[in-house]
């Protein structure tokens, strides 16, 4: 199994040409069917335009200092006069006009040389940052949270979306820029959906999207952090409800080996991918959550997983970091648990949970076309 340097050694090798022919068109034939490798290969490039960047910063505020140094050493072998105590030399009309320009603008030249170090402080606090986020999550694994902000519109573009929600503005309130997105579904027809907690983290504010682009605005009534899971509810004036759902939550254990299915929002498309179960514990024999042989990526989190009755089994949660396939999704058993729980205390009022399963018996093309308009893009504003 290749490991982290050997992947980066491939990259650095295509990258830089040194690759034979038939190994460069097979890594480009993988780069455009794998999103798991096309993900390492932009984070490849991440890493390394981050570094080639500092190395400039730090080249830049170099120079600037051995600039100031040079200057530095002249003016004190000058006496009070302004005249050198050296034998005069002729100097060429680039370096005088250096010479006059340093005198005149030493200021600035100073406070660019305070901007480079502070760039190169910033670069290393990012590069800090970004090896703090590929850091194991709390659940031990690889969570999928989608990072958004490098795709998304600009932020009045999304200042704007948000106000149009309810033909109204709402009070002037800055949206800070780390947005992210994950995947979530209905767990009644009255606007009660499920995510993952992971995905809603932090949240200021929330919204779900279907396939049709249709926006509500959403709010957080439970969390159980140790299951990762998250209720959501629509907090939306005019809001008649999903409709019917299709699908029935499945309350005992599903059984190893079945065949499932999920649903979700790694990209701006709603993305089927199918595989089985292959454990019935999670990450390091955790009893509430499966492993599960689908390929996922980030923003499938608080996705559906289904068996082929198109019973709700599971909830996407994260993936197993050195294990392409190997996913992890709550147990719908538990999710039951804590919707029975809620509503012995009284708190879950409007959690009438469907009994009819309209998937059975169908063809997978055919359950797929009952269930998009169930699955939604829960986007986070932080």
């Amino acid at each position: 199994m290749m490991t982290e340097a050997d992947y980066y050694a491939l990259f650095e090798d295509y990258e830089a040409g040194r690759l034979d022919a038939p190994v460069r068109a097979d890594l480009e034939r993988r780069l455009a069917a794998d999103p798991v490798l096309a993900s390492r290969f932009a984070e490849y490039h991440d890493v390394t335009g981050t570094l080639h960047a500092y190395g400039q910063r730090l080249r830049v505020s170099e120079q600037l200092r051995a600039f100031q140094a040079e200057i530095d050493a002249e003016q004190e072998t000058t006496v009070e006069t302004g005249r050198p105590t050296m034998p005069v030399m002729h100097i060429s009309r680039t370096e005088k006009w250096l010479r006059e320009f340093w005198h005149g603008h030493r200021a600035t030249m100073a406070v660019a040389a305070s901007v480079a170090v502070l760039a190169v402080f910033g670069t290393l606090l990012g590069l800090e940052w970004w090896k703090a986020h590929q850091q194991p999550s709390a659940y031990g694994y690889t969570v999928l949270r989608r990072d958004v902000d490098r795709i998304k519109r600009d932020q009045k573009a999304l200042t704007r979306s948000i106000k149009q929600i309810d033909g109204k503005a709402l009070p002037a309130a800055p949206i800070n820029n780390g947005k992210f997105s994950g995947t979530g579904f209905a767990l009644t027809a009255d606007g009660y959906v499920v995510t993952s907690y992971h995905v809603i983290q932090g949240a200021d504010s929330l919204l779900i999207e279907s396939r049709d682009r249709q926006r509500y605005r959403a709010e957080p009534v439970f969390t159980d952090v140790a299951h990762d899971l998250a209720i959501l509810r629509v907090n939306q004036k005019g809001f008649a409800g999903f409709g019917r759902l299709p699908y029935t939550v499945k309350r005992r254990e599903a059984d190893l080996g079945e065949r499932v299915y999920t649903l979700g929002y790694p990209r701006e498309d709603l993305v089927f991918n199918d595989g089985s179960l292959s454990a019935r514990s999670g990450f390091e024999g955790d009893t509430g959550f499966y492993q599960i042989s689908i390929p996922v990526n980030p923003g499938n989190s608080g996705g559906p997983v289904l068996d082929d009755r198109g019973n709700l089994i599971g909830v996407i949660s994260g993936r197993q970091m050195d294990v392409q396939s190997a996913a992890f999704a709550t147990k719908s058993s538990y999710l039951m648990r804590l919707v029975d729980s809620l509503s012995a205390a009284g708190s879950a009022p409007g959690y009438n949970v469907p009994r009819t399963n309209l998937l059975a018996g169908q063809s997978r093309p055919q359950q797929l076309r009952k269930l998009q308009d169930f699955v939604f893009v829960v986007k986070v504003y932080e």
